[in-house]
């Protein structure tokens, strides 16, 4: 069982996301649920998954780079009441095993967890083939899979809990790098589907997904002294999303701000987009994302900072919509 203390978090958030998932909180699964099964496309070292290799070789596939079979061989796996795990960097799984997910997964429904790794700009000087500001869009229209991005280290063990304990197929987008910030510094409840208010405030709402949740709690900290205090709220899921929540929103904050480290259209923009054009509210609504074209290349923080996506930027640009 995974014992969760500030010393762990503070460790975790160290190691990523990326880390946390496949170097500490897989191997405990697979502790718990020998039907677990993890697969991925010659990634193992890249991806921290040397410990779960060695621990249990014989819940381990490395298939090599061949993301789309490496999609058929889990659901095979899945058919045969395994939970299945397979993972990858996020741009080429969640593109070249684009059909192969919407079949195994969207339509037949199997029991695999796509765990897309390094996604958004973590990649940084490896260029756009690398970036992946389109994964959001693409999984989030196919039927039947839930999405889901977590905010920090501490949530990125919370969402691998969950989704081994359930039978949906699911989408996970890991972002940023090694030091991840941690937004949770101590134990929460988490629950699939259920946003989650960070900071209680009035007039406007940042929501934020992923890594950009740590800038939006910056940027929350930052306006105090400047009279304006925002709510803050994580929605790690993307589907289903938590609608309640954003109706309850627009009741009292006239602006909200969605933040991602994604594409503007598709992604937590549009879905929320989507979800406030059937309420009637008069509430406005501003996205801030990665515009619609491909992005310089540099480091992770020049990336954001570039795109406007730190809390610098994201700051400056609330307060001149407030004006």
């Amino acid at each position: 069982m995974i014992e969760i203390t500030p010393r762990t978090i503070r460790t975790w958030s160290m190691l990523g996301q990326r880390g946390t998932a496949f170097a500490i909180a897989l191997p405990e699964i697979a502790a718990e649920q020998k039907e677990v099964m993890v697969l991925t496309a010659d990634l193992s070292l890249l991806s921290g998954l040397e410990k779960f290799k060695q621990t249990y070789p014989e819940q381990f596939l490395d298939v090599g780079i061949a993301e789309q079979n490496m999609i058929g061989i889990a659901a095979g796996l899945a058919k045969e009441g395994n939970c299945v795990f397979a993972t990858t960097y996020a741009t080429f799984i969640s593109m070249r095993s684009y059909e192969q997910i919407r079949n195994n997964l969207g339509v037949m429904g199997f029991n695999v967890k796509v765990i897309g790794s390094a996604a958004g700009v973590s990649m940084g000087t490896s260029g756009n083939c690398h970036h992946s500001i389109e994964d959001l869009a693409l999984m989030r229209v196919i039927p039947n899979i839930q999405v889901i991005s977590p905010a920090d280290a501490l949530e990125t063990v919370k969402v691998m809990q969950a989704i081994s304990k359930t039978n949906i197929p699911a989408y996970v987008r890991l972002t940023g790098n090694l030091n991840c910030p941690m937004v949770y510094k101590e134990d929460y409840d988490f629950q699939i589907g259920k946003g989650i208010v960070l900071n209680q405030g009035r007039d406007i709402a940042i929501i934020a997904i992923g890594t950009l949740v740590a800038e939006a709690v910056k940027v929350a900290e930052s306006l105090k002294g400047q009279g304006i205090n925002p709510t803050v709220v994580n929605m790690h899921t993307i589907k289903p999303l938590d609608e309640k929540l954003i109706k309850e929103l627009t009741r009292e904050h006239s602006i909200i701000y969605t933040l991602e480290e994604h594409s503007v259209i598709g992604g937590l923009g549009g879905a929320v987009a989507e979800c406030l054009s059937g309420l009637g509210t008069s509430t406005k609504l501003i996205r801030m994302g990665f515009p619609d074209k491909y992005s310089v290349l540099g480091d992770y923080e020049y990336i954001l900072k570039q795109n406007k996506l730190d809390a610098g930027s994201v700051k400056e640009a609330i307060l001149e919509g407030v004006k």
